[in-house]
């Protein structure tokens, strides 16, 4: 399990020569808001963007679609053979499932490089998908439900053949109703466009919105990352992308500002006159696992932005 630490050292004197502030104990205007969570149930960012993506009242590119047409909504995960999709992406896509936030017809594919059939991808994401929210009854039957609407298709990233074959397999799954798509891409920046380039020449949906979720990092730097947006946006309308980092959307990580603006004893002392320093930890119980490519170089973003 990843987890994210942030330490504070400061001044010997702080604690007793502080003085009450004037500011508001309120969070700034430009904070961002801190979203509520229900009693008992641990909010998880990924689970809240996606449910956003699909949301069919949200901007998209695409046809507008008659209210009277049954929708369906295809998801393909890029990447499923990976770790983040493994651990984190249809964990997550079971989590809206389990809690009825994914549409009536749905179904999840996904795209790798990797040899693989239906039923070794279903007995693989088996093995991460949890009830984790609570513990009411039925679990295992919605497990089982879920995993009936997963399916695979192997394919390189750059190769329309395979989109070719996705696209062929999406249309079977979404015959007699208005489609809309959404790519997940789960995989490393250097290869979002080649991605986005063939899913959006091949495998868009005919006539619903497709919509793209692009995982960070975005890029090396601010030059790297202007390069990466117009490039994607060479196929996409900015309408039709979402960028997410998942880390940010960490219960630490948003309550930051509720923490400084909001707690009586921090909010006089949570300032550069009585800290000396601030340290952020990255700390996981486990090894990079194949992510050496992916992970290692999102690391200092992730921290720079916190």
């Amino acid at each position: 399990m990843a987890s994210i630490g942030l330490r504070f050292h400061l001044h010997p004197a702080a604690a007793f020569s502080a003085q009450p502030s004037n500011a508001s104990s309120k969070p700034h205007s430009h904070c961002p808001p801190q979203r509520t969570h229900a009693a008992g149930r641990r909010t998880l960012y990924r689970e809240v963007v996606v449910a956003g993506v699909l949301d069919g009242n949200s901007s998209g590119a695409g046809a507008v679609v008659p209210e009277q047409e049954e929708n369906t909504v295809s998801i393909t995960v890029v990447g499923a053979s990976g770790d983040l999709a493994k651990k984190k992406i249809f964990p997550a896509l079971f989590a809206l499932f389990y809690e009825d936030w994914l549409p009536k017809h749905f179904t999840v594919f996904g795209y790798a490089r990797s040899k693989m059939s239906d039923e070794e991808l279903r007995n693989m994401i088996s093995m991460t998908l949890t009830c984790r929210i609570d513990q009411r009854e039925n679990c295992s039957d919605k497990m089982e439900q879920f995993l009936k609407r997963c399916f695979y298709q192997s394919g390189q990233y750059n190769s329309e053949e395979g989109f070719c074959e996705l696209d062929r397999k999406l249309t079977e799954k979404e015959a007699g109703k208005q489609p809309n798509r959404l790519f997940y891409l789960s995989i490393p920046p250097n290869i979002f466009v080649d991605v986005v380039r063939s899913a959006s020449r091949i495998a868009s949906s005919p006539g619903g919105w497709t919509r793209f979720i692009v995982e960070k990092p975005f890029g090396r730097d601010y030059e790297s990352s202007g390069e990466l947006t117009r490039s994607l946006k060479m196929y996409l309308e900015e309408e039709q992308i979402f960028r997410i980092d998942h880390y940010l959307g960490k219960e630490l990580v948003e309550n930051l500002s509720v923490l400084r603006f909001s707690n009586l004893v921090f909010q006089p002392l949570w300032s550069r006159d009585y800290i000396r320093n601030v340290q952020l930890i990255f700390s996981e119980d486990f090894g990079t696992e194949g992510r050496g490519g992916s992970a290692l170089p999102s690391i200092h973003p992730i921290l720079l932005q916190i």
